[in-house]
């Protein structure tokens, strides 16, 4: 017969565990969370007023340059770029050491990876774009800024937010009827994926694609495609599920650019 001292253990681990699973998140959720500061430091590269290199190593070509990402974009060494998993993530950063820094964060998206030196070794590095870089600064004194070279900066990881721009899908140049490549631009909310799927019209089965580098997703069946295609999205953090239905038409074309109607905002 149980005595009361281990009726009474038994009872509150039973609590205990109830609780636990009551106040457990599903999914980490950036929109639900708050913002968390960390230190870094930040270099930038390209021209002063330019957007770093020409899409980078995540794959978004001269996207980098126009809008949503009007410029406002980073290279991220290891520990966060996270072999390319972490493409299209989007950061608050902010100076405040530096005479000319506003204090007032900006907001930047990762486009490339900076793999060596103190992006390497520094615990966290950003490697901004010129623009991204002077947006640090106090009106008039971005070149002031600049002229620094290296800065203590402060981040945080936040949703993305492109003004509502609907999902676009860029299809790579190597893509063609048995094995299909593209990039997935403008991802607000987590910005970052952590599943994508390709249906063809004329089947019910879902094709799990991998990625192949940066922000690149392929699908390699050993067969013949046929479009047009669905694509399914599964965010990073909140585990969303959202559909492109019949985005990629009959006739695509490699290289070729199409827009979605859908995005996670």
């Amino acid at each position: 017969m149980a005595t009361n001292s281990s009726l009474l253990f038994y009872f509150c681990l039973l609590t205990f565990f109830t609780l636990s699973l009551a106040i457990r998140p599903t999914h980490f959720n950036l929109s639900t969370v708050a913002t968390h500061w960390s230190s870094a430091v930040a270099t930038w590269y390209g021209s002063p007023n330019g957007f770093g290199s020409d899409g980078g190593s995540c794959g978004y070509g001269n996207a980098v340059s126009q809008p949503p990402f009007s410029s406002m974009v980073t290279g991220i060494g290891p520990s966060l770029y996270k072999s390319g998993k972490e493409c299209g993530a989007c950061y608050e950063i902010k100076c405040t050491k530096h005479p000319s820094c506003s204090r007032k964060p900006a907001r930047v998206v990762i486009t490339d990876f900076c793999p060596g030196g103190p992006c390497a070794s520094d615990r966290a590095h950003f490697d901004l774009s010129g623009t991204a870089f002077g947006a640090m600064a106090k009106p008039g004194q971005e070149k002031h800024l600049r002229d620094a070279g290296v800065l203590k900066i402060r981040f945080a990881r936040v949703k993305c937010d492109y003004s509502r721009t609907n999902l676009v899908f860029h299809v790579d140049q190597g893509s063609n009827p048995n094995y299909f490549a593209f990039v997935v631009e403008f991802e607000e909310g987590d910005g970052d994926l952590a599943g994508v799927s390709l249906k063809e019209q004329s089947s019910n089965k879902w094709l799990k694609m991998v990625q192949s580098w940066g922000a690149v997703w392929k699908v390699d069946p050993g067969r013949e495609l046929h479009p047009p295609f669905s694509i399914r999205l599964i965010s990073q953090y909140s585990q969303q599920v959202l559909v492109a239905k019949n985005v990629i038409p009959t006739g695509w074309t490699p290289g070729a650019t199409y827009r979605s109607l859908v995005n996670y905002l």
